[in-house]
């Protein structure tokens, strides 16, 4: 299937009988898959003491049954990509469903850190293949007008699995006692807590059967009559025949999408410059260290001299404010753009790092040897913390995976969402196993100066390599 014709498009046409509503309920319904992505990051953070203690394991074991996931979401988001060329955006979507639903389940059970690793990395690939496929799809139904907003509802969703995550652990450590007491039919809370997962799990799958697949993936796909069904349900008959025109400018007929279309001679290590780009925005969201929060919130104020209970209630405090900040995003992508949002990020986010450097590095031990927080020095860690937090979802959060779904031409965007993705996971992994270790070598005032160096690096990177997406359409998009 080929279609002769130039790259143009009206603005009436492209208007014209738009189903808005129809494709926001679409986007929405793929970003619970953000939302399972969240829940399931979140979830280990009430359970570490409950998994120490049910599996006897050390601090290395239980560092690495905490990271364990990360490696499922490393290999899920690289094959993803591929296997959605072949496959389609939904049908992985749905696979990663069950595998949610099968891995809640099953970490929950389980009765071994071999056991509960093996189940945990199983979420991981489901989690991997939703962190690059949610956003990859709302881009391909969305108009680029409002395409900003949209993908950001992907980041409201991780943040608010993340929230969820952490209240559902919060109330079930409450009352349970803590999350080493029994909560119900004489189990103890850390599993309930995996197993409220199902729910959303099992409602992602449902959801998913009601979607249509992407239309830039049928045309990919040879599929042109399914594909001007979904394009004529989404923009309207007249704006969908001009859509298939401006796709079908952008494919490569010779074949489908694969890895080697990344490929270039003159590219460093033989890759694209925009892959480069992406890996780059992929690792430098990791290495602010925003995932150590999220993964030791528990664990870190406890360590700052705060109770199990206050620390999973600051937990909760952390993941209200992350939703408010995206849905700041959300307001302004739009209208402001993606780059200058991800220098206001970074530049924040250096800054309030460095304010948690000082007041861990400069912290006081209490009698048992541990870090104690006296005086003002908790107010402003918590606050610094916070505002941390929001000045990553205000910008890197939500704005690199709306780039990471936009960037990329659509020959290559699912396989360099694969590279990227792969790319973010491994960043992730090796932030979350080497944190414990930096705690333990340089504390957490030497951690987070770490982070907050990255933070800056990150300003230099978004000047000089990123260039802004606001208002182009992906078939625009080059590299």
């Amino acid at each position: 299937m080929h279609i002769s014709s130039p790259l143009s498009s009206s603005s009436s046409s492209i208007h014209e009988k738009e189903n808005t509503l129809f494709i926001i309920l679409i986007s929405t319904t793929a970003a619970i898959g953000g939302f399972l992505f969240g829940y399931d990051s979140g979830v280990i953070n009430g359970t570490v003491d409950g998994l120490k203690e049910a599996f006897h394991s050390d601090s290395l074991m239980t560092g690495f049954n905490v990271a364990s996931t990360l490696l499922g979401c490393a290999i899920g988001a690289f094959i993803a990509g591929n296997l959605a060329n072949k496959f389609g955006r939904r049908m992985i979507l749905i696979v990663s469903a069950l595998l949610f639903a099968l891995s809640a389940w099953g970490a929950g059970m389980s009765h071994s850190s071999l056991e509960f690793i093996f189940y945990r990395i199983l979420g991981g690939f489901a989690v991997g293949a939703a962190s690059v496929l949610c956003p990859a799809y709302i881009s391909e139904v969305t108009p680029a007008r409002y395409r900003g907003a949209m993908s950001s509802v992907q980041q409201i969703a991780i943040i608010s699995g993340l929230f969820f995550s952490f209240l559902s652990n919060y109330f079930i450590a409450k009352v349970a006692g803590s999350s080493l007491g029994i909560f119900a039919w004489g189990l103890p809370a850390w599993r309930w807590m995996f197993w409220v997962q199902l729910i959303p799990s099992l409602s992602f799958f449902l959801a998913l059967l009601a979607i249509p697949e992407s239309p830039r993936y049928l045309l990919a796909a040879g599929r042109l009559e399914q594909a001007r069904l979904v394009l004529t349900k989404l923009f309207g008959s007249l704006a969908a025949e001009e859509k298939i025109k401006e796709i079908d400018a952008t494919l490569n007929h010779e074949h489908r999408p694969k890895l080697s279309d990344l490929r270039e001679t003159n590219g460093l290590f033989g890759l694209r410059p925009i892959i480069w780009v992406g890996i780059g925005l992929a690792v430098l969201q990791q290495f602010v260290g925003i995932n150590v929060v999220f993964y030791y919130g528990s664990v870190l104020w406890q360590s700052a001299g705060f109770t199990e209970s206050d620390s999973l209630l600051i937990n909760v405090l952390s993941g209200g404010v992350s939703i408010v900040a995206c849905i700041g995003t959300m307001l302004l992508i739009d209208k402001i753009g993606r780059k200058p949002l991800l220098l206001i990020g970074s530049v924040g986010m250096a800054f309030t790092l460095g304010v948690m450097a000082v007041v861990f590095a400069t912290a006081g031990k209490n009698a048992e040897g541990h870090l104690h927080l006296v005086g003002s020095a908790g107010p402003v860690a918590l606050v610094a913390a916070n505002l941390y937090v929001i000045f990553f979802n205000l910008s890197w959060g939500p704005v690199m995976w709306v780039m990471l779904g936009e960037m990329f031409p659509n020959q290559i965007r699912g396989s360099a969402l694969a590279v990227s993705g792969l790319a973010q996971w491994l960043a992730n992994f090796t932030i979350t196993i080497t944190f414990p270790l930096l705690l333990g070598g340089i504390g957490l005032g030497g951690a987070y100066g770490l982070y907050s160096f990255f933070a800056l690096l990150s300003v230099f990177f978004v000047v000089r390599m990123v260039h802004e997406t606001k208002g182009m359409e992906l078939e625009q998009m080059k590299g």
